[in-house]
């Protein structure tokens, strides 16, 4: 049960770290569209269309083709916002060190005890009835 807890708390963090959210999902049929689009038109390769809106040829891209500039607005992981966060997680299934204790063989008492109360219950007044 840990083990897949930690694998899926680590599957959460690593798309955090990456950025994705729910409306970079929703617009994952735009960058098939585009990307089909400039297969067609310039014959680019996959990688090329990466390269081209995500990578180094990003500006020059941007620069030559103008006209395109609204269907790129449309494209997901577009927004570029930077957080830096550490988050430590541990799970310890025994985080208690059972310490072993030295017992002294000293039998010596350094203690008295005298009962300082009297009870009634010695007096016998609440005793059952002697006669019936």
């Amino acid at each position: 049960m840990i083990k897949l807890f930690s694998i899926l708390f680590s599957f959460l963090i690593l798309a955090q770290s990456v950025n994705v959210n729910n409306g970079d999902a929703l617009q994952l049929d735009e960058l098939v569209e585009h990307a089909q689009f400039h297969i067609q038109e310039y014959g680019d390769s996959f990688f090329v269309f990466i390269a081209k809106h995500y990578g180094d040829l990003k500006d020059e891209h941007h620069k030559k083709h103008q006209e395109e500039k609204s269907d790129h607005e449309e494209l997901p992981f577009q927004q570029h916002s930077q957080l830096a966060s550490v988050l430590v997680f541990i799970v310890d299934e025994n985080p208690f060190e059972k310490q072993k204790l030295e017992h002294s063989d000293c039998s010596e008492t350094n203690f008295y005890y005298q009962n300082t109360y009297s009870s009634i219950h010695d007096k016998g007044v609440f005793q059952p009835p002697k006669f019936a």
